[in-house]
């Protein structure tokens, strides 16, 4: 199967109003959709086309209520990519069944309750040590 790039790619532009971006994610979300069974064919995936439309309708459900334009296009912009390089085969299996599997959700700490823990980051050791140093 020959791909064109440019076939799929679609000018970065900005939604004027909240109406405007809801129809552009309606539209994102059906070509996500209609794709599913081309997705499973051409990865030779070991999931169903149901299994990948689920996932899709998850990640569109999660950011259902962002309200801001601004960010509602940023992520129709990702969104767009995402499918841009998908449909041209510009990924891997593994990239797409970690996009499917990975979990999304993981608590989310504030920066002050980080800050109190004594780390930035969940995969760094904490910068003050709990022992006595025995000063």
């Amino acid at each position: 199967m020959t791909t064109i790039p440019s076939r799929l790619s679609r000018i970065a532009r900005q939604s004027s109003s909240p109406a405007e971006a809801r129809s552009r994610a309606i539209q994102l979300y059906k070509d996500w959709h209609r794709a599913a069974p081309d997705i499973v064919a051409m990865y030779g995936l070991p999931v169903t086309p149901a299994f990948i439309r689920r996932r899709i309708r998850e990640e569109f459900e999660r950011n259902r209520y962002i309200e801001d334009v601004r960010i509602i296009d940023r992520l129709l912009l990702k969104g767009q990519q995402e499918y841009q390089e998908t449909m041209n085969v510009w990924k891997q299996e593994p990239h797409i069944l970690g996009i499917l599997l990975q979990p999304k959700e993981r608590p989310h700490k504030s920066f002050m309750e980080k800050f109190f823990e004594g780390k930035d980051d969940e995969g760094v050791i904490p910068a003050v040590s709990t022992r006595s140093s025995g000063l």
